[in-house]
């Protein structure tokens, strides 16, 4: 038979405080197994990527935040065995900086949401396809402070 396909797309953010060489990443992260990665997530019905971007990091980090640009996407495919369907995922990153909230108020999807300098972000990342979206992010950022 033949293998099921389904095409999901979401959106999320790099979220960085901080200038120039002490520039700060905001990652979300499982104890076990260890994970870290960007937040992100699925599009609620009717909502734009940019609004799902917002409100997904929000809930994810606790933060509120604001998108300073896009950062363009990346895609993967990805095997969700619970029902043997082959997933392309497309993720719309954003950079973004945050203007309230507290890591506190994070929702319970990861255990820890943590700032890092940028350079530790980027070495303990679980997913390489992140990496360059955070690498692209920080270029940004660092361009785009007075």
């Amino acid at each position: 038979p033949e293998k099921r396909v389904e095409y999901l797309v979401s959106a999320g953010g790099v979220v960085c405080q901080g200038q120039g060489e002490s520039t700060q990443v905001l990652l979300c992260g499982f104890k076990s197994p260890l994970l870290w990665a960007l937040p992100k997530g699925t599009p609620n019905s009717g909502e734009t990527l940019e609004q799902t971007a917002i409100r997904e990091v929000q809930e994810e980090t606790g933060l509120e935040v604001v998108i300073s640009q896009g950062l363009g996407s990346i895609e993967y495919w990805f095997l969700r065995t619970q029902d043997d369907v082959h997933c392309h995922k497309t993720v719309h990153f954003n950079l973004m900086t945050s203007v309230g909230g507290s890591l506190s108020l994070h929702d319970n999807e990861f255990d820890v949401v943590q700032w890092f300098p940028a350079e530790d972000a980027i070495r303990i990342m679980t997913h390489p396809s992140e990496v360059g979206v955070v690498r692209k992010a920080l270029t940004c950022f660092r361009e785009g402070l007075p």
